[in-house]
């Protein structure tokens, strides 16, 4: 998925001065005597995420008599965690999108959190669904992101109701040469199962199976099951060879620049996708993707970012202290979404912003029907072969021949 983020570290320094952060509420001497004096604490984030943690991360430290250190790491974060942790060289948080949990877990780099009641009642209940693995909490939530379809006001005035709605507009507005691509939804040469999947779930497809109790079931993998089949079928029409709104030139480097551009009246992308609408001053607004005529609601993925207490860290008190009893403040959290506006998971800190910033509630709308991404390590074996059936079947393969050998190489790699 394309995740791109803005950091504005002078607005986290301030909301820093102006909050006093404490944990959970209480007293700020009570909260700094709870930690263990001395030592060190180390926090790896991506860049922009690492950049926004350094001003909230020192205070941390001079009210617990500790040393923070926030350490960016640009690429390749949750395999780089996992093999610094296995060596024990890892920090001592670490923060992350919440389906790494699985796959942290199997490998023993993350510890549980223990979010009290009261806590986990103060957080997007579909939030702390999505970091409980294995009936166990083991991350701390602070923003949720999901797809939308945004349109070109201008262009668009109305949200379409289907599919083929969208198409039907589209194409009017490309014969009328006000625009010259139907949908900027990033494909690529490799696919993208990230942004085909609500298409593939209003058409019926499905990627694993659940269990009685709801959690995903490895064994139960349904790519190259009928529905899935059926459901490539319809993604097949509004490909190269069908519709054309489906295209491996609109690739994860140019859809937002597309739209930006005004060649496009409608994307499918993210909260991440807002600042360059913005820049380009584009009249846009936001809705939830739409499904398939007389099919199901188009179902994106809720992805949620998190803080995680890492297994083989050498100060794990002091971690369980910052992530469950600071990150949790809404100091902390509005902050963190004026770096990046994504919909803060602390229903305080969401009711604080949604006021000045519209887009918010849009994006939570867009989200009503969405999944969480699965935490389940196979799911790191789905990405590529999904992708690549997904880029050959809109390019014209045969919908059964490329889910069936995406099937196969994903269940070769899942153990039993």
């Amino acid at each position: 998925m394309s995740i791109r983020t803005t950091g504005v570290v002078a607005v986290l320094a301030l909301a820093l001065a102006a909050s006093g952060c404490s944990g959970g509420g209480d007293d700020p001497e009570t909260q700094a005597s709870a930690a263990p004096a001395g030592g060190k604490l180390v926090i790896w984030g991506d860049d922009k995420r690492a950049a926004a943690l350094k001003p909230f991360a020192e205070r941390f430290g001079q009210e617990n008599g500790v040393t923070v250190e926030v350490q960016a790491i640009s690429k390749d974060q949750q395999t780089t965690f996992v093999t610094a942790s296995q060596q024990g060289s890892g920090p001592d948080v670490m923060v992350g999108a919440h389906d790494w949990i699985g796959n942290l877990v199997r490998n023993g780099a993350i510890d549980p959190v223990p979010l009290t009641a009261e806590q986990q009642q103060s957080l997007a209940p579909n939030a702390v669904k999505a970091v409980t693995f294995n009936g166990q909490v083991y991350g701390v939530p602070y923003a949720t992101e999901n797809l939308a379809l945004i349109r070109n006001t201008k262009l668009a005035p109305a949200a379409p109701a289907t599919i083929e709605d969208l198409v039907a507009q589209a194409k009017k507005l490309k014969a009328d040469k006000k625009a010259s691509e139907l949908l900027c939804l990033q494909v690529g040469q490799n696919g993208d199962a990230y942004h085909a999947y609500p298409l593939f779930s209003s058409a019926g497809g499905y990627l694993f199976g659940t269990t009685a109790g709801g959690d995903y079931d490895k064994n139960d993998l349904g790519i190259a099951k009928p529905e899935s089949i059926a459901a490539f079928k319809k993604i097949q029409a509004l490909g190269e060879k069908g519709a054309g709104a489906l295209k491996r030139s609109i690739t994860v480097e140019n859809s937002i620049a597309t739209f930006t551009a005004g060649k496009c009246a409608y994307l499918v992308s993210g909260p991440w996708a807002i600042t360059d609408a913005k820049k380009a001053k584009i009249a846009y607004d936001i809705s939830p993707v739409p499904g398939f005529a007389g099919g199901k609601p188009a179902r994106p993925f809720l992805g949620v970012q998190s803080f995680y207490v890492a297994a083989k860290g050498k100060n794990k008190a002091l971690a369980q202290e910052f992530v469950t009893n600071y990150v949790t403040t809404p100091e902390l959290a509005v902050a963190l979404y004026q770096a990046e506006p994504r919909p803060p998971v602390l229903t305080a800190a969401y009711d604080q912003v949604k006021g000045t910033d519209p887009d918010l509630a849009k994006f939570v709308d867009a989200s009503k029907n969405a999944v969480p991404l699965p935490a389940i390590p196979e799911m790191a074996t789905v990405w590529d072969p999904f992708g690549k059936a997904e880029s050959a079947v809109i390019a014209g393969a045969d919908p059964k021949t490329a889910l069936t050998a995406a099937a196969k190489t994903i269940s070769g790699q899942i153990k039993p």
